[in-house]
This record gives structure tokens, sequence and C-alpha cells, in this order.
């Protein structure tokens, strides 16, 4: 049997592959540097060349990545697995585009290393692909496993024209991937053109989609391009597509089919060479079983699907991340970049994050202008990470919050509750209120969890989670004095969502 080619500078590593590979009865070779191996391959008899090569990425005698590039050249049908202690999205993007059969972030559970090579050793040929010049910043980090499955899918979808549909809660960074993977396909010449179809109102989003003619409508003084014009050659990135209105789906079903649409008001077919990736937050499914979404359209924009896990889902790649935002901001307002201890560190892995990933960045923000000295420790934490608000789900006409870290009542105004699904909010959304930490509020929620059931009741994890998300937004909002963006923001949720949250919750 050929040999197995290790390529790393770091001993541990070539030994303990040797090691697994010959209890595998797997013969092996093992390198430095990428010198040695290019020399190996130049005067190799047929029978001892290569059966598959593993490369580390970055070693002093050269790059993981050139090696694979010129070995490409030489045997296009080599497997090579690309090995990286560096687990960012460039990186894997780079092996993949570069040829590579698979992409193996240190530390690796060696099972599965021995797995993948297994499964290279049946690899019989693998089409070379040109690479793309990536920015030495990565745009993603991420070293948990279900976000390199997410890097390994815009690799291999880096050469294709494929719809994409990306899931995921708000702030896990959906438009990061929609952005990776337009720098990294054969559009990235062309213009990516990104629209939240949840933050325009019904009236306009047509208009902003498809343009309009002069005189269309009142108002209209002018012929405008829409974004699908202004994307020709490019990506469309249709955010929150879950929330459009149902005739708008119908037009936009019309031109994923056939490539063409009419401007309001117009009355000439424009053609537009554009790729669609779309994003939601929302079940598509459950959209469509309740009739609010069109079935032919979620299967249009369902072809390729990418779940982007919650940040509370990969804690392990909180400290890198935590690292790079804070250089970011440090860069970004031209001050030294401040040092995290490992206690603050746990700390924040310790930290639901329900605004996800833009949350942890809006933290990092805060530390860099606020914490006191160049090393952070948890004390300089933001209070919500060092004493998250206890929620009591115990009806009460009053919603408390804080003020200088002091709880103080707030009235709740006795305006007419608006409407909430056809009926008051009175009813439908009981205000809550938050108690200091430290008392029995899964009693209070166990009380009103067994009263509602005891009613009869089928929707109580509905009900009780609106009422949840009303107390918060409410509190929020007085905590800011009714300013929206700030609510957002202190609650680590997106300006659009709390937005949406207010209107489906009947808080306006």
């Amino acid at each position: 049997m050929k040999p197995i080619w290790i390529v790393d500078d770091d001993q541990s590593i070539r030994f303990v592959l040797e090691k697994a590979l010959m209890r595998e009865n797997l013969p092996t070779r093992s390198f430095t540097h990428p010198r040695e191996v290019l020399q190996a391959l130049t005067h190799v008899s047929p029978e001892d060349c290569p059966q598959v090569l593993v490369s580390d990425i970055r070693m002093p005698g050269g790059s993981g990545l050139d090696l694979l590039a010129q070995v490409k050249e030489r045997m296009p049908g080599l497997p090579v697995i690309i090995m990286t202690a560096y687990s960012d999205l460039d990186s894997a993007v780079s092996a993949f585009q570069g040829g590579a059969f698979e992409y193996l972030p240190k530390p690796f559970d060696l099972t599965k290393a021995i797995e993948l090579i297994r499964r290279a050793l049946e690899e019989s040929q693998r089409e070379a692909v040109g690479a793309v010049d990536v920015d030495s910043t990565p745009e993603m980090l991420g070293q948990a496993p279900a976000m390199q499955d997410v890097f390994r899918a815009i690799g291999r979808l880096s050469q294709s024209n494929v719809t994409v549909m990306i899931t995921g809660e708000s702030g896990s960074g959906k438009e990061l991937v929609a952005r990776a993977l337009h720098k990294h396909s054969q559009r990235a010449a062309g213009p990516f053109v990104a629209i939240n179809t949840a933050a325009i109102p019904k009236d306009l989003l047509e208009s902003e989609l498809f343009g309009h003619e002069r005189g269309a409508f009142t108002g209209a003084q002018s012929m405008r391009r829409g974004r699908f014009e202004q994307a020709d050659g490019g990506t469309l990135f249709l955010d929150e597509i879950g929330d459009m209105k149902f005739d708008l789906q119908t037009r936009l079903l019309r031109v994923l089919s056939d490539g063409s649409f009419y401007r309001v008001g117009g009355h000439s077919a424009i053609k537009t060479n554009v790729r669609v990736i779309a994003a939601t937050h929302q079940n598509l499914e459950q959209r469509v079983a309740e009739g609010a979404f069109r079935e032919d359209l979620f299967h249009r924009l369902n072809v390729i699907r990418l779940r982007l896990p919650p940040l509370r889902e990969r804690r392990e790649d909180i400290p890198v991340l935590t690292r790079h935002f804070l250089q970011q901001s440090a860069q970004q307002l031209g001050v030294e970049a401040k040092r995290i201890s490992e206690a603050a560190v746990a700390l924040l892995q310790d930290f639901s994050f329900p605004g996800n990933v833009r949350q942890l960045e809006n933290i990092c923000h805060w530390l860099t202008v606020m914490a006191p000295a160049q090393a952070i420790e948890p004390k300089d934490l933001p209070p919500e990470v060092l004493s998250p608000s206890v929620v009591s789900l115990v009806p009460s006409p009053t919603v408390t919050h804080t003020v200088n870290g002091a709880f103080e009542p707030a009235q709740v105004p006795e305006t007419p509750a608006p409407l909430v699904n056809g009926s008051h909010a009175s009813s439908a959304l009981k205000p809550l209120v938050l108690n200091m930490p430290g008392e029995d509020w899964q009693s209070g929620l166990e009380a009103q969890a067994m009263a509602l059931l005891a009613n009869g009741r089928t929707d109580v994890w509905d009900e009780l989670t609106k009422r949840f998300e009303a107390t918060l937004i409410q509190t929020a909002l007085a905590h800011t004095r009714g300013r929206r963006i700030d609510a957002a923001h202190k609650l680590g949720i997106g300006r659009n969502t709390i937005t949406r949250k207010i209107q489906e919750l009947g808080l306006e």
C-alpha cells in the first residue's frame, strides 16, 4: 500500500498520527516542512507516491496552502487534508478552493482524524478549483464543530450559484455568512446588495425590490432602480424573508423562476442575473403550514439550508471571539487593545447571550470604553453579565426597572390595552414584575403554569413566553425612557427584532 504523507513542523503531531496510523496498518512518511515534500515528489518512485497528504497550514518552512497548490499541479487526484490551529473561515475556504479533500481543525479527535484519512484513501479524484484572494483578517471565527460545518459548507458552495437559505436566531451572523458566500464566489466582482424585508413597510417594499417608473404612484418623481437591478451580476441578500407579505412572495417567485420582473408602473420586462441568498429566524415550515408563506417559494429558496448555531451552542468560541472583538474595538477607537482575564472569560462563557454574537460584540465595545484598566477583570463586566435580571411570572399592575442599580416602580399606563391577535393585551399579556435576584421566581412561574393548565389551556408555552418577552421589552423601554434602539442594545437584540416584537405583542 502506498504511504500517507504527514507534513507538520510539530513533532508531537507527527508522532501521534504516525502511531495511530501504524495501529491501523497504514504506512506513513513524515516531513517537517513543505520543501522536503516537493523535493521528495521530484524523485519518488510510483509505488512510493503518497496515497493521501496530511499537511499543516502554517509552518516556518512555508505555507500548507502553497504546498497544496503545487502538489495539485503535479498530482491533481491526490487527496489533501489541511490541518490548522487557526480555525477561521478564510482557512477553510482557501483550503477547499485550493482543492483540499477536507479541513481538520486542531486540536482534533484522533479517532475522527483517522476516519477522515480512511475516507480520503477512498477518494480517487477531486477536481481542483482556483483559489480566491482573501483578506488577512478573517470575517468569521469559530472552532466549534457547528461553525466548522458552516465553514465547510461555504467552501463547498463557493463555486456554485445555487440559492441558499440561512436560518438562525437574531444576532447569530446571518448577513456575515451571506457576505462570505458572495466574497468567495465567482460573483465576488459583482455587487452585494442586502435588504431587510421586515424593516421596510409593505407599501414601499415592492418599489425597493423591483424599482418604479416615474409617476407610478404619488411621490414617484423619477425612475428608480430596485435592488434586483442593483444586484445584477452579483448577490442579493433578502434578510427576514419569513416576514414578507404574501402578495410580494408571488412576485419574488416569478423573478426566481425566470429572472425577469417589471418595475412598479412599468410595462417592459427587465432581465436580471442575480444569486439570491435568503435568511430568516422563523420556522418557515410552520409558516407554510399556517398559510402565511408560499410553499412553492419555500422550496425555491430552500435549495441549500445553512443553520447558524446560537452562541450558547458554541461556548468554546467565546474566548477567541471576545479577544477578536476587543482588538477590533480598539482599532476603531484608536486605543490600545485591552486584555481580558481567564476568570472574566469564564463568566462570559456562562452567560446565555440571548443576543448572540452581536451582543458579545456590543459588550466588547462597552468594555473597551468603560473598563477602567487595561486588564479586564470579572468586576469590570457589564451588569447584565454579572447579575442578570431574575424574572418572576406573577401578575401585577406594575413593572419595576433599575435606575443606578436600585429597583424602582414604574407605573403601567392606564390607557386601553392594544389588541393582540384580536383580543385585548390586558387579558392576553398580563404585566409581570422583576424581583430582586434570589427570590423564588421559579415558584411564580410554576404557579402561573399550573393555573393556566388547570383552566384547560393548550397554549401555555406561547402565553408565558409572550408575557416574558413583553415584560423584558417594557422594562427596557422604561429604563431607556422609551428609546427603542437603546432598549434593544440593552437587551442584546437587534433594532428590527424589538420593533417586530413590539408590533407582535401589541405594545405600540
